[in-house]
Parts: structure tokens; sequence; C-alpha cells
């Protein structure tokens, strides 16, 4: 076996990054609409601050732990990757897409660009909506440097001369409140037949020195600090996680500051006060070339009237064909299970099966797991409705779903309050299970008439946002399966109960036995392709992080199985290594919708029984398989099973649009080929005829 058997995986930080650079690339080409480009760019810049808040703060403490797991090393290279991202991000803004926008008219004016009568109209806007809610505060010792939010949009600005007092207080700070829109659009009477916007900042710059009368503004900055966003909970050592949770969103916006954003004009010396007042290195300082937060340019996106700048709109189908509209769906799922494959397809589907329960009085009981539902929810208000319908309705409710957290405890108190179960899974580990089950009171044919109890169960690799199941690509399965429902119930059993673990029949449960049955399988093919069978893996995931999985696949790759990975994201496992991973493609695909799907399958033979097909709600990283209550299913039908190769895994392995592959550098470069995209071709195949 090769010295490199096992060779160092890949760094998972620089993978992220590298991620959203492909997502990056999409904002420079010329066949998505422009908008659709400015999208991509307010994209990236989301990612990045949440890569900010979370993966860079949780690197910079295991720098300072003393096992050592990371390198200051590590933390530079990082660092300097970033920067690299971020000054190729605002080069494609300005140089790119902001110059195509305003050949077609679409304009954001700086102040010098402006007419005497859009400043006329800038400055009543700033006298109605804006000066009244600004407090600039001028620091001295009793007005220190005042507490500044995660991500809030402050400028700083050097005064001349001395205050009302006599005094020589040179630095002022100016909040900008989050309620402000950030992009405002001019009238038409005075934009000249274009689109003309100006960006909030751009207000403020413009009349900063009426707030500060008698004295002359020297110099100034916009500046953004982001923070530490990890929301720590000791859930050992408090009695309500709720609680504890809700009076920890007060703090979490004042966490440890890990990257200053200012504009590249700001002077040294006011970037160099803002850096020791967060206490941040110079390695922390991100100059832009300009605005801070590029995030609040979707406000410009929706505000544009261009609709031949976006993408043509989507409708899923509804599949009648399979689940003939306005009949009972109970009915139907008696007679087999029904896939559907977002968001190509409707998940009003999944919302009628719940309406369908609610309004049923033969169903008892519903149970279901809530991880990113949001704000709004027609689900929760059904499973509200249904409690004061007197159904037994119990919700597993994720309250640590990372910035979710505030709509899943609102959600979690208003179930309570009409008498649902709430429970918030196990201490430790996220419940990111996606998990709907029906049970409902029916006549047996078989018994003479006497009722039985029978269930129904809806299963999913993504959420249940009927919102982001319009963007995001996931499969679903609708199901009255005896043995996969009896397995949704011992699931949500042992999340209320906490009871010891028992073997499912058909479910892969974490952190129990998916992990070890991923392995298994993988020595299944390994042990095929050693004895000269058909030996073959393809894996659909978001990340692959996990050291264990990893070395499983390598195993497997070096006894001659052919593996395809398909990662939307992270991958740590270096692919294309001669004699070591050269039987590993790893692409990724980055298009119009988020890939979200998590789909595995092996094959260890040429017979019916020597393939395995699973959905999951599971990435392969540790935190998946070993930190979260998560499930993977097998899909037993031979019809489904091929239709999900056939939707979720062939057209991904074909697409030279959207694919890029992965080399053993962890660089990617982008598929050449004929332009086939695996989105655009599913979205064609689910066009209603």
């Amino acid at each position: 076996m090769s010295a490199l058997a096992n060779p160092p995986l890949l760094n998972r930080e620089q993978a992220i990054l590298e991620f959203n650079r492909r997502v990056l690339a999409q904002a420079q080409r010329a066949d998505v609409p422009l908008l659709e480009r400015l999208r991509y760019i307010c994209i990236v810049s989301s990612n990045l601050d949440e890569f900010f808040e979370v993966r860079f703060a949780d690197m910079l403490d295991a720098a300072r732990a003393p096992e050592g797991l990371v390198s200051n090393r590590d933390v530079e290279r990082v660092a300097r990757e970033a920067h690299l991202l971020i000054d190729e991000q605002y080069g494609i803004f300005n140089e790119q897409v902001m110059p195509a926008l305003r050949e077609q008219q679409i304009v954001i004016l700086n102040h010098a660009d402006r007419t005497e009568a859009q400043r006329e109209w800038v400055a009543r806007f700033f006298e109605r909506e804006v000066r009244p809610l600004l407090v600039p505060v001028g620091l001295d010792p009793a007005h220190p440097f005042p507490q500044v939010a995660n991500k809030s949009l402050h400028f700083i600005a050097r005064l001349s001369g001395k205050d009302a007092f006599g005094r020589d207080t040179r630095i002022a700070i100016v909040k900008v409140p989050r309620v402000l829109p950030r992009v405002i659009k001019l009238p038409a009477a005075i934009s000249d037949g274009r689109q003309s916007f100006v960006l909030l900042t751009s207000v403020i710059r413009a009349h900063l020195e009426e707030l500060f009368p008698g004295r002359t503004v020297e110099s100034f900055s916009q500046f953004r600090v982001t923070r530490d966003s990890d929301l720590e909970v000791d859930e050992e050592e408090v009695a309500n996680l709720r609680h504890a949770l809700r009076s920890g969103l007060t703090t979490r916006h004042f966490g440890r500051a890990v990257r200053l954003e200012v504009v590249n004009t700001c002077p040294e010396e006011l970037s160099r006060f803002l850096l020791e007042q967060f206490a941040l290195p110079p390695a922390a300082l991100y100059r832009v070339n300009g605005p801070v937060n590029l995030v609040r340019l979707n406000e410009l996106i929706d505000l544009t009237d261009a609709p031949e700048l976006r993408f043509l709109p989507h409708e899923p189908v509804w599949p009648e064909g399979r689940l003939p509209r306005g009949k009972s769906i109970f009915h139907r799922l008696k007679k087999g299970d029904v896939l559907l494959h977002h968001p190509f397809e409707s998940f009003e589907p999944v919302v009628q099966l719940l309406r369908e329960a609610v309004e049923d009085p033969d169903v008892l009981a519903i149970k279901q797991t809530v991880y990113r539902t949001g704000s709004k929810s027609e689900l929760m208000d059904l499973l509200i409705e249904a409690a004061r319908r007197g159904k037994e309705v119990m919700v597993v409710v994720e309250l640590k779903a990372r910035f979710d957290e505030e709509a899943n405890i609102n959600w979690a108190e208003r179930l309570e309050a009409v008498g649902c179960q709430v429970v918030y899974g196990i201490v430790g580990y996220k419940t990111h299970a996606k998990l709907l089950l029906i049970t409902r009171r029916e006549q047996s044919s078989k018994q003479g008439g006497k009722t039985q109890l029978r269930r129904y169960a809806h299963l999913s690799t993504g959420n249940y946002n009927p919102k982001t199941a319009r963007l995001y690509t996931d499969v679903g399965m609708l199901t009255a399966d005896p043995d996969l429902c009896a397995d949704a119930d011992m699931v949500f059993r042992q999340l209320a109960s906490l009871g010891k673990f028992k073997e499912p029949r058909r479910l892969l449960v974490a952190p129990f036995n998916m992990h070890s049955r991923m392995v298994e399988h993988l020595a299944q093919v390994e042990e095929a392709a050693r004895s000269g069978q058909p030996a073959r893996v393809v894996v659909k995931i978001n990340a692959l992080t996990d050291a264990e999985l990893i070395a499983a696949l390598l195993r497997t790759a070096q006894a001659g199985a052919r593996i395809d990975l398909i990662v939307r994201g992270a991958c740590m496992l270096p692919p294309g290594l001669p004699g070591v991973s050269d039987n590993i493609v790893v692409r990724s695909v980055v298009g119009r919708f988020l890939e979200h799907s998590r789909i595995s399958y092996f094959r260890w033979g040429d017979g019916e029984e020597d393939e395995a097909l699973y959905l999951s709600s599971a990435d392969w990283m540790s935190r998946n398989m070993f930190r979260r209550i998560e499930v993977a299913w097998p899909v037993l039908d031979a019809k489904l099973r091929q239709r999900v190769i056939d939707e979720g895994l062939v057209p991904y392995l074909s697409d030279s649009l959207d694919a890029w592959q992965l080399g053993p550098d962890g660089r990617a470069n982008r598929v050449s080929g004929d332009g086939i995209s695996a989105q655009q071709a599913l979205m064609r195949r689910f066009i209603p005829q």
C-alpha cells in the first residue's frame, strides 16, 4: 500500500472559502441574469459573515487551546485566503457587475454624481428620515467607546478644533440604526430616465458634518465589526434550556471581535484606533472598496424593476400522476410510497398531508421535528390548530439551530401554550432529523371491521420550510411502510423518554448506527473490488470532513472501486493523488438552487441484492454522525431507487455547466464540456405537459 494511503487532509476552513469562491464565480457568468449576479455577491458576503462568526472564531479558539490542534500558521494562511477572496469579491462588484448595471440604466449615485435636484431630495430625506435616529457620541472619559454590536454599521470621525466645553475631543462615533434602509430609490421624476439609488452610507457621509455643529470632519470611515456568535450554553448546568438560550440571545451580539471592516480610504490613525478598541491584530483588518456590508444590497435587487435581469420564475409542479390533487393522501399512501424531488416538485403535498391530518377526525396523534422552519410557518400553524382540536401533538424543537434560535424559541412557546408536548431533544445533541409521523384510527378489512392504528410518515433530506423548499434541492418521501413508520416512532419516543437505543428495522440513526453502517457498506464495496466484482460508490452531500469515513473511502478506492463524490461545500479528502485517491472524483455543483439533498449509493456485486441507496438528513461530518440526531433511510422500491439515481445522481455526474472538479490541492476548476446543467435539465423534465 502507498505511503500516502492516508494523506494529510485538506484544511476545512480553506475548503469553505474555496466553496465561496465557486459561488462568487457565478457573479462573473455572462449567462446568469445581471441582478442574480449581484445576488451571488450578496450570498458570498452572508456566507463570509457566518464563516467569521462561527468557523474562524472556532479556529482562533483552537489555536489558543493547549492541545495545539490548530497552529498560528494555519490561522494566518486561512486569514490570507479570506483577504484574497474578499478583494476578489469587491473587484468583481466594482469592475464587472456595477458597470454592467449602469449599462442597463441602473445606477448607485455617490454625492459627487448627484444632480442639484437629487442632492436636495437626499438632504430632505436625511432631515426627515435619518437625522432624528442618529446619536453621535464624542469620546471622552465620560463617554467611553460605545458597545458595538455584531455586524452593526457605524461611522468613526476625526474632528477639528475643540468641543462646546473647550476640550480637545477629536474622535466621535455614529451608530447607524438597523431599522434604516441601506438602499434608497430616488423618485423617477429626478432620475433622468434611469433607476437611480443612493446608499444610506452615502446619505450620511454627505451630511456627516451637520451632526457636529461648529466643527469640521477631518477624516472618517464606515466600519463594522464581526463577532464570535456561536451561542454557547452548558446544557448540563441549566434547568431550562429555553430560558437559558433566551437570555443568551441578548449577549450573543457582543461576543469576542474577530474581524474589522473599514473602507479602503480609512486613515491609518482611525483604523489603528479601532483595532485597539476591539483588541484585534492588524491581520483582522479588512479594507474594502465599497460598502462594508454588501449583504444589504439585496435591497437594491428587490427595489429594481427589471424582471428580464432576474431568473425566469420557476413554479414547482404538483406530482399529479403519482398524487392526484384533491384526493386523500392517506388513501394514496396505502398503495405505495411517494417520492418528492424539490424544488422541481412542489413542497405543497407535505403541507397538504399535515392539513389533511389536522382536519381528519380519525387522526389521533401528530409528531414532527423542527429545525429551521422560519418565523412564519403554515406547518407550525397547522400543528397549533391540531392541538386545539384535541389531537395529541408532539414537536421536537431544536432550540440550538444556529441563528434560528429566537424563531424556534417563539414557536416552542406558542406550541406549549395550546397544549402541544414540546421537547428539545437530547442534551448535547442537536436534533437535525427531518421527520413527520401521523397516527390514524382506521377500520381493518382483515379483522371483521375492527379498528386499528395505522401510521403515515414523511422523511426528508431538508427542513420543514416551504420557502427554502423552493430554493434548495432536497428529496422527501411520503410513506405508510410499517417498518419505517415504526422506526420513526421509535426515534420520537427516544427523544422524549431518553430510553436506551433499540436497533431500528430500516432507519439508520445517528449517533448510534449510521456512521458504522456507512463504513460497513464501504468495506463491502472494497471487498468486491478486491475480488474483481462490480464496485461503485456515489455520494452526494453538502460536506465531507469526517476522518474515518475519508479513510474508508480511500481504502475502497485503493482496492479498485470507482468513487464519485458530489460535495457542494467543504471537502477535506484530497482526490486525484496517484495510487492513493486517483479512483476518486470530487465535484461540486453551484447553480441557481442550493444543492442540499444527501444521497449515498453503494454497489458491491452484480446482483439486485448487492446495492444500497440511502437518503439522509446527515452530511459526512463528525458532528452529524456523532453529535446530532440524524436519520437515513433506505429506498427499497426498485423503481423509486432508480428514480433517485436518474434524478439525484446521474445528472450531476454529467453536469458541464455548473460543476467544478476538485484537485488534490483543494482548488477546484470548472468542468468544461457541452454546457449541460443538471438543475436546468431537471427543471425542463418537470415542466407540466
